[in-house]
């Protein structure tokens, strides 16, 4: 089994990092929260103080973290930076939703060291990262992909390699695109049928008899209508997400559908409901004592 450590210790990471322990994965942790440290801790995990100390002398080093900065940090700090505790060969795994700008800067800026790189963010959510189901979008180098295939397999169901580095960060970006788009508007589309006084519910039902529905709609539809907004993932990451594709597309004019979306998830952020559970969307267009209690 592998010698691996795994920076950022969130809804998402702490879960990667249980299944890696489960998997037999020699596995070092860190993350600023001690509450999710000493949990894994207690599952078997070694503890660091630093992303450098955690990743020292690894073969793998795991990040998931909120963004951009986050994981500047965390890699390239020059005091507690895991790439400053990361051996010659080693490979830096970034998991994260950042942008594909940043992500090959950071490849160039890891392989000066000789460090190897892949970005790996993924599809799915707490659900899939507890069942280790994540599908893995996986920008880089074949031959890198093959040296850490058999530990991403500790954590998903598939891995999808999109091309060089920037690719895969791309990958998550259209991904997230597609379901805030996706939200926004049957969040709108509830809010209609509201409005005219019909069975929600019922229509949608009908809806999703045609070609047009897919499964993640029914689960977030169930959401939606039943005012369960336990947040699996929540509007503010979505927020910034759907922001990070209209910069990286090139500004507002140029994806004009995205940034109409991007601003319905800042008003919903602007209405306090940042916390919740991406599909609490709804209550910005949803007139029903349920949804917005």
């Amino acid at each position: 089994m592998s010698n691996v450590a795994f920076i950022g210790l969130g809804a998402m990471g702490s879960r990667m990092a249980a299944n890696l322990l489960k998997a037999g994965h020699d596995t070092t942790v860190y993350d600023l929260s001690q509450d999710a440290v000493k949990k894994l801790q207690s599952a078997g995990a070694k503890t660091a103080d630093s992303p450098r100390e955690a990743a020292d002398g690894k073969e793998f080093v795991f990040t998931m973290v909120r963004d951009d900065e986050v994981s500047r940090a965390v890699w390239l700090d020059a005091t507690n930076g895991a790439s400053a505790g990361m051996k010659n060969g080693a490979i830096a795994i970034e998991c994260s939703t950042i942008t594909p700008a940043w992500a090959r800067e950071l490849h160039d800026a890891l392989g000066k060291k000789g460090i190897e790189m892949l970005e790996a963010p993924v599809s799915g959510s707490t659900p899939q990262a507890e069942d280790a189901t994540l599908v893995f979008l996986v920008g880089g180098a074949e031959g890198t992909l093959k040296r850490v295939e058999n530990v991403l397999a500790a954590l998903g169901s598939s891995t999808r390699h999109a091309g060089p580095t920037g690719a895969g960060t791309l990958a998550k970006l259209v991904t997230n695109t597609l379901m805030g788009v996706g939200l926004s508007t049957i969040a709108e589309m509830i809010g209609m049928l509201r409005r005219h006084g019909v069975d929600a519910k019922q229509v949608l039902d009908a809806v999703a008899g045609t070609a047009m529905w897919t499964a993640h709609l029914t689960n977030d539809t169930k959401s939606m209508l039943s005012g369960d907004f336990e947040s699996k993932f929540p509007i503010k990451l979505l927020a910034k997400d759907l922001g990070y594709t209209v910069t990286t597309a090139g500004g507002d004019s140029m994806v004009p559908t995205v940034s109409a979306v991007h601003n319905v998830f800042l008003k919903a952020m602007d209405e306090k409901l940042g916390d919740l559970n991406m599909t609490a969307v709804v209550k910005l267009f949803a007139n029903d004592k349920r949804i917005n209690k």
